[in-house]
């Protein structure tokens, strides 16, 4: 009996102390969050095809079949339920300001799921992002105020940083729901970029963060499962792009105002500002191409068209798997690179080789793009030619029974 007790004490001394550490905490939400996204998703889709909440197929669509768009749902309750597992009461600051975010997550999700139902104006839909990142930024005091030395600025006053950290926040928001036009690839991308700013949370022992992160990290996995799915397909929709969108934008305005310890802390980065800029290098540099060649070419930045470079991938013969694939090494290759060779170069500096590397995008996409329309005008030429073979096949067959 006693050996019973003892090892009871043991064991079950030994399982609380796992659920008590944060770390553990960190990556059961990750699983949990993962298992309630594939859990949810079917559904989510049952749910989707009994109220024909779908989309259909149009001219800039990469699918060819009416298809569910609410997987924001299972992505934004699979991330708080994982999250608020745990009391997170150790770190009052931080959770202070991730509970705060939960306004703006919140004001986002029903946002979302309004303009994937009815369709919102995007001066409407604007001005509650700009409402909802507000609730950080005067609520919280949340803003970026800290340059890090680019073109020798530091500290900036609040009539500054504020509107900054509004952009920035408007920024990184719209970008995920711009490139959220193919399977995988806003899922994957936010997917990569949380989980590496959520290890450098969990390192850094700010859990609370680390934890949010993983539990949005973990749902996305779950959605991705679906996500590629020929028979089970659903789209995170606007509902998740926007909620993604915001906590990416929580997370890397979070690391920026961490990191500005850098002079006294070994741990902490120096060039915070590009890390983030080269984490999610695809969706900024993908943003910024397809406004400056709306512009250029006389529209709005606003109207949606077919120049994204995921839809020159596809138009080049790739599929989705392939073209997510791609731009999520773009992603990992370039953020590997910068580790590898930042060395001691100045914010400045490294934010001259970044646009550099912009224009090398421009660059490559333009060719793509080429390719791409000279691949579909070969495409007509081949059917057109082989209809009119086929006109002239009947014509001479009906001449001959005449």
């Amino acid at each position: 009996m006693k050996h019973l007790i003892l090892a009871d004490t043991l064991f079950g001394g030994f399982s609380v102390s796992l659920l008590d550490h944060e770390v553990y905490q960190c990556a059961l939400s990750f699983l949990i969050a993962c298992f309630l996204s594939i859990v949810s998703i079917p559904i989510i889709i049952n749910l989707s095809a009994l109220l024909n909440l779908t989309a259909k197929p149009g001219f800039r669509s990469s699918h060819h079949t009416d298809t569910p768009t609410l997987g924001g749902i299972a992505l934004y309750a699979s991330t708080l339920i994982a999250f608020f597992l745990w009391p997170h009461a150790a770190e009052i600051k931080d959770s202070n300001l991730t509970n705060l975010s939960m306004v703006g997550l919140t004001i986002l999700f029903f946002l979302g799921l309004k303009d994937d139902i009815l369709a919102l104006d995007s001066t409407k839909k604007l001005l509650v992002q700009i409402c909802a990142s507000l609730t950080l930024v005067v609520m919280g005091d949340f803003k970026v105020d800290y340059l890090y030395g680019i073109f020798g600025w530091y500290y900036i006053p609040d009539w500054a940083s504020v509107p900054l950290t509004i952009f920035i926040f408007i920024a990184l928001i719209n970008s995920i729901n711009l490139i959220d036009g193919i399977d995988g690839l806003a899922g994957g991308i936010s997917l990569i970029a949380g989980m590496g700013l959520g290890f450098w949370f969990l390192f850094n022992q700010h859990y609370t963060f680390a934890c949010l992160a993983f539990s949005m990290s973990g749902s996305l996995l779950g959605f991705l499962r679906f996500n590629f799915s020929k028979t089970s397909k659903i789209f995170m929709g606007d509902t998740g792009s926007l909620v993604i969108g915001f906590m990416l934008s929580f997370f890397a305005i979070a690391f920026l105002r961490l990191n500005i310890s850098y002079r006294n802390d070994p741990s902490a980065f120096f060039n915070a500002p590009i890390v983030v800029m080269v984490m999610l290098i695809v969706p900024i540099f993908d943003t910024l191409r397809v406004f400056i060649v709306r512009i250029v070419k006389g529209g709005s930045p606003f109207v949606a068209d077919r120049n994204h470079m995921h839809h020159i991938l596809i138009d080049n013969g790739l599929t989705h798997f392939q073209a997510s694939f791609s731009l999520w090494m773009v992603t990992i290759i370039n953020t590997t690179l910068f580790f590898l060779f930042h060395g001691d170069y100045s914010n400045t500096i490294s934010l001259y080789i970044y646009i550099g590397l912009f224009f090398i995008y421009m660059g490559v996409a333009y060719m793509l793009k080429k390719r791409a329309t000279e691949r579909q005008e070969k495409k007509k030429y081949i059917q057109t030619a082989s209809f009119t073979d086929q006109d002239i096949s009947i014509t001479k067959k009906i001449l001959k029974d005449l």
